[in-house]
């Protein structure tokens, strides 16, 4: 069967709702429209999305009028959750609080120690030795509104938007590579521009949605959905990168600092939170290793996610740079349901491919830059 060929950026089939986001290695902003085409194909009151990340898809789900669950293992996705899906409150609501954190003096703290660098004629490097991902006088205002956020005592949700605020204040400044594993020898022309917060792009509140963060195994027999939308963060297949390079919880680390204020102890180049050392935090759907039964120990947890979901439609998010072969997933697809559809996207060329059968995208999935879009049915 040929495959339809649509543009990626101009033939959009289901018009996707603004959402709000920071800048993030897995973010699904292009693929949100093809998304929700395959959303509409099941018409799913309640969906869960299994690793929300930065929410965007979890945003779109809520504007296009679903009851979402959203879960995630980090702190700051449970706080763009929380802001995002669960708060009842008028954007006025939130804008004295805004204008009162916007108007406070720095304050030197544990932020600008670790992360504050002085401009140094363009150069990042600090007295220290090391690259810094902001320049002081920002981290200096982020010390103060940080304890200031604490110091006001706000119910949980109020408390969410104020840090979702002050987290995407703070990729409007920064300098990175997009994340921060390491950070530009030389200043980014958007760290010398002030830290200046904004009340988020809430949603209206129209549907019971629910935030969990913690481990999705520990989650799935928790909650019960029509749709599941799974994207895991995926080990690259690439056997000389060092597992530390991919690993999410590495990649995000101060953000989970700005949302916890734990003032945890740090370590290498990077100042990375020890409890994000290889040694101390992996994700089975990013492990590198193969299990005794000789397939990846990635592939084996894709398997039984599909397998204990309580959903009877999934969606599944694959990156042909993953660790599952296409032989591999294509088999723990078929072991738990049938492909009604896929979608898959050349990044390189920008364009967008729907295929029927599973067969058709064998060929097509060892390719770089590819992306697919699978709507599987449990048997």
């Amino acid at each position: 069967m040929s495959a339809q060929t649509l543009n990626l950026f101009q033939d959009i089939v289901v018009d996707a709702p603004t959402t709000e986001g920071i800048k993030y290695a897995g973010s699904k902003l292009k693929l949100l429209p093809y998304i929700l085409q395959l959303v509409r194909k099941v018409k799913p009151r309640t969906v869960l999305d299994g690793f929300s990340g930065t929410t965007r898809v979890s945003q779109a789900l809520a504007q296009t009028g679903h009851r979402v669950i959203a879960n995630d293992l980090s702190a700051w996705s449970e706080i763009f959750g929380k802001c995002y899906l669960l708060n009842t409150y008028p954007p006025e609501h939130y804008q004295p609080l805004v204008d009162h954190l916007n108007a406070l003096p720095g304050r030197d703290g544990w932020f600008t120690e670790h992360y504050g660098g002085e401009p140094n004629g363009g150069c990042s490097v600090s007295d220290d030795g090391l690259k810094k991902p902001w320049q002081r006088h920002n981290t200096r205002r982020l010390d103060a509104i940080r304890e200031e956020i604490d110091r006001l005592s706000l119910p949980d949700v109020e408390r969410a938007v104020l840090l979702a605020s002050l987290i995407l204040a703070l990729d409007e400044v920064e300098s990175t590579l997009g994340h921060f594993a390491s950070y530009l020898n030389d200043w980014s022309p958007r760290s010398y521009n002030k830290l200046h917060l904004q009340v988020p792009r809430l949603i209206p509140s129209t549907a019971e949605h629910s935030v969990h963060r913690g481990d999705i195994f520990g989650v799935l027999p928790q909650v019960e959905a029509d749709l599941a939308y799974f994207d895991p963060p995926y080990g690259s297949n690439n056997e000389k990168m060092p597992p530390s390079r991919v690993r999410y919880a590495a990649y995000y680390h101060i953000w989970t600092t700005v949302c916890l204020n734990d003032k945890p102890p740090v370590f290498g180049k990077a100042k990375r939170r020890a409890d994000t050392s290889d040694t101390v935090t992996c994700s089975p759907f990013e492990e590198f290793r193969r299990g005794e039964s000789g397939h990846f120990l990635a592939v084996e947890a894709i398997g039984r996610l599909l397998r204990e979901v309580r959903a009877q439609h999934i969606i599944l998010s694959y990156s042909s740079g993953g660790r599952a072969t296409a032989e591999e997933l294509n088999d723990v697809i078929s072991s738990v349901g049938r492909v009604v559809e896929v979608l898959e996207v050349d990044y390189r060329k920008n364009v967008m491919a729907g295929m029927r059968w599973t067969n058709e995208w064998i060929a097509e999935a060892e390719a770089p830059n590819r992306e697919f879009l699978f709507l599987i049915e449990k048997s």
